[in-house]
């Protein structure tokens, strides 16, 4: 038997480099594990890794002294021909483009994703290791003909990326639940865009800010989408989202389907109230601002300004149509309650429409919102009002969208 010496192996090893794609029938995810030379997978993520990951919030290369020594010796492993644990990276494809993977080869694959699908690649699990070869690289360029594994992970939905990170990495990977959203952050808004009809989404690194109905942040929509699930107004600390339950509340919501069925059209309903409310704006007379009692707030499109507000509606409405946390209502029924909750906000939008704008400017009652909110001073301001919308817009609810005014709701 012929006895190969070390070099040798390396050479045979590199030769039988192969491709395995495994479909995940329960949340319909392809995963591609392949290997690719180190040049070839940093142009891939070249834009990727420039924004931080692709997405917001990502951690960047560490810089203490410890990181840069442990960064320091995975960078001399690797040009000693070190293999590293996978990276892993995401990307969010169209029906018809997930249809065909198993028909493609995988060099179309990873071809199709170089070239058409670049934009939407976010690096989900290795930002450390990517800056690792990176630094390899400038100091020796024969690293880049060395390989490198490659984990893809190809879905048609935001949520099925998502729901494999909850279930799949969370016994691994120290993040919590903030964390592992802001992952898929790119993706999850660019799926937000596709199902809501946004006036804009504001971006963050421009400074942009909202300057009228329909127009959000994108981390603020994060947040109503987290807050959905756990069907809770207080989803701004670290602890509630680090809660082993609110792990689990997540999961189960994803698991459901619940956002393809019931979020996206909570949202849009949202956005619809936000735009009547809005008309006040653009038909209040000029003089009606600086006249009468000075107010906190003036405008209709002031109400969703606030993000508790839209905390408030989103959970509101969330409880009303899935039921509360260990009351959880059957499929049927939550669609049931969705169909007559729609039909109740399309009416009472239809009958805001009809109104001139002293008329909307009596029902709105802003100048009971104002006291209600800001008549006094209160500790723990944001935690009150996220309470206070959800108060008032169950009672919206309750009512089935037919009062008078907005007072019964701003009386809670």
């Amino acid at each position: 038997m012929r006895r190969y010496n070390i070099l040798e192996r390396g050479e045979i090893m590199a030769r039988m480099q192969d491709t395995t794609l495994l479909f995940d029938s329960r949340v319909k995810c392809f995963s591609l594990m392949t290997a690719l030379k180190i040049g070839d997978y940093l142009k891939l993520v070249e834009k990727a890794y420039a924004a931080r990951g692709g997405l917001q919030h990502q951690r960047e290369a560490l810089k203490t002294t410890t990181a840069r020594r442990i960064r320091g010796r995975m960078i001399s492993d690797v040009k000693r021909g070190a293999v590293l644990p996978p990276v892993v990276i995401g990307v969010v494809v169209d029906q018809e483009i997930l249809e065909n993977i198993p028909d493609f080869k995988p060099d179309d694959v990873i071809r199709m994703m170089s070239d058409t699908l670049v934009d939407s690649i976010s690096i989900i699990d290795g930002m450390q290791r990517t800056t690792a070869l990176l630094d390899a690289m400038d100091q020796d360029h024969t690293v880049s003909e060395k390989v490198v594994r490659v984990e893809c992970w190809i879905a048609e939905s935001t949520d099925s990326l998502i729901y494999r990170m909850l279930v799949l990495n969370t016994g691994q990977v120290p993040w919590n639940l903030s964390r592992q959203l802001q992952v898929v952050y790119a993706p999850l808004i660019k799926e937000m865009k596709k199902r809501i009809r946004f006036e804009r989404v504001l971006n963050r690194e421009k400074a942009e800010r909202r300057t009228k109905s329909g127009e959000y942040a994108p981390d603020d929509l994060v947040q109503l989408y987290i807050a959905f699930a756990l069907k809770k107004t207080d989803v701004d600390t670290q602890e509630t989202l680090a809660d082993e339950f609110s792990r689990l509340d997540m999961t189960d919501a994803l698991a459901e389907d619940q956002y393809n069925h019931y979020f996206y059209p909570v949202l849009q309903m949202m956005l619809d109230l936000d735009r009547a409310f809005s008309r006040l704006d653009d038909e209040m007379p000029a003089e009606t601002e600086e006249t009468g009692v000075k107010k906190a707030i003036k405008k209709g499109r002031s109400i969703f300004d606030s993000q508790p507000a839209r905390i408030g509606f989103v959970v509101a409405t969330a409880i009303a149509i899935l039921g509360r946390m260990g009351m959880e209502r059957k499929a049927d029924e939550s669609q049931k309650r969705l169909t007559e909750i729609i039909r109740q906000v399309s009416n009472f939008i239809a009958r805001l429409d009809e109104m001139d704008v002293n008329q909307l400017t009596d029902f709105l009652r802003l100048d009971v919102l104002s006291e209600r909110l800001y008549g006094q001073k209160r500790s723990a301001v944001g935690r009150y009002e996220r309470a206070f919308f959800d108060a008032a817009f169950k009672v919206l609810i309750e009512e089935k969208f037919d009062v008078p005014t907005m007072e019964p709701s701003w009386r809670v």
